[in-house]
């Protein structure tokens, strides 16, 4: 039972009826405790989750280029929850309930670093990935020394292989070993650039998709 001290324009502590009061850091306060929901599952509610699910398996199975590739959105919160808001927000379509993400808007990483210049992979060899660029080390703010960071994700599989600290800007190509048990497996696969220090990154870019050899 809720106590009311000091007539009905004191502090309330305890609950009555809906309304709930107590005080913090000597502050009385009071609010109104939401009515139970009679449908915890509406469309709208089973179509959010739904949305969710999926951005959260994307983003779990790539959660290493994650935390490089939004280490500058960190601020108040995880280079995951960062991710997650970003993914949800603007790479989640489809119709419902098959909700689907479009991976060339999924970005792994997202910063102002000088991107990639003619992007193209190669999945031709048994057990591996190639990709390959032109060097742009003389345009923008990109540098020499920039390393490439290279993603082959397996959704059904909910795992990927990367590598964060690849070959620099100027050597044009990184060879990712992928597992034998990826062949005749979908892959998606993505490309980013950062900096030496690991203070800037590009945005990352989607290359395509294809069958694993």
């Amino acid at each position: 039972m809720g106590k009311i001290a000091q007539g009905i324009l004191g502090g309330l502590s305890g609950k009555v009826g809906n309304i709930v009061g107590g005080s913090w850091k000597g502050i009385d306060y009071i609010r109104i405790k939401p009515s139970s929901v009679a449908n915890p599952r509406t469309e709208g509610q089973v179509n959010q989750r739904n949305k969710f699910t999926i951005t959260l398996e994307y983003l779990q199975a790539t959660k290493d280029f994650i935390k490089i590739g939004y280490k500058s959105f960190a601020t108040k919160k995880t280079e995951f929850n960062a991710a997650m808001s970003y993914v949800l927000n603007n790479a989640v379509g489809g119709i419902a309930p098959n909700f689907t993400i479009d991976y060339s808007l999924a970005l792994l990483s997202r910063g102002p670093l000088s991107g990639i210049l003619n992007p193209t992979t190669d999945l031709t060899t048994a057990g591996q990935v190639s990709f390959d660029w032109d060097d742009n080390s003389a345009e923008g703010n990109a540098n020499v020394t920039d390393k490439a960071m290279v993603l082959v994700y397996n959704p059904s599989k909910k795992e990927s292989i990367s590598i964060l600290d690849g070959a620099d800007r100027t050597v044009g190509s990184q060879v990712v070993t992928i597992p034998n048990t990826y062949a005749g497996d979908t892959v998606e696969l993505f490309m980013a650039f950062v900096s030496a220090d690991g203070t800037q990154v590009s945005n990352s870019v989607y290359l395509g998709s294809g069958t694993a050899a």
